[in-house]
């Protein structure tokens, strides 16, 4: 009898989390994102303090071979160091080495996930897929099956989770003795 409601207890458990909501606005990123082409973890944790944008992708889809260089030159222009971009082709580990070469001069950091486990954790379905993620590791907005027609919508999450464009403090003044 105890074994048997600890089995259904488990199959409860597993079932919830099968089930859960994919994370959205306000909710903290997870950490799995993918692999590299040499089998290391693309992990969230490494960009602590960074804004992040993962773009989920197909060769097959057009708009995101367009917007892989596009997010390349946000990337050289608001620095490393401030956002990093992660794309994440969701295609075989052969289709991923053979247009990684193609891709290889873009700045971003290019990943594949072979076991969906990077996909089911962020609740990716259809292609084109980004989360974007502010510096505290909070997503910011999640845009699903987007287009060129989203692009202020994107350019301004990304603002927000940089801090671009949030307006400078003034400096204190300096009351009279």
């Amino acid at each position: 009898m105890r074994l048997g409601l600890m089995i259904m207890a488990m199959t409860l458990v597993a079932s919830i989390g099968a089930n859960a909501a994919p994370p959205t606005s306000g909710d903290e990123a997870p950490d799995y994102v993918g692999k590299t082409l040499d089998g290391d973890f693309v992990n969230l944790s490494s960009n602590r303090g960074k804004a992040v944008v993962i773009s989920y992708w197909a060769t097959w889809c057009h708009y995101c071979l367009k917007e892989l260089p596009i997010l390349s030159n946000i990337q050289r222009s608001v620095g490393k160091d401030h956002m990093q971009v992660i794309a994440v082709n969701t295609e075989s580990r052969d289709v991923f080495r053979k247009v990684t070469r193609a891709l290889q001069n873009l700045d971003i950091q290019l990943a594949y996930d072979p076991d969906s486990k990077g996909r089911e954790a962020y609740g990716v379905g259809p292609i084109s897929h980004m989360v974007i993620i502010g510096r505290d590791g909070v997503i910011d907005s999640v845009h699903k099956g987007y287009g060129e027609e989203s692009l202020e919508k994107i350019v301004a999450a990304i603002n927000r989770a940089t801090g671009a464009g949030k307006p400078a403090r003034e400096p204190e003044q300096k009351k009279a003795s």
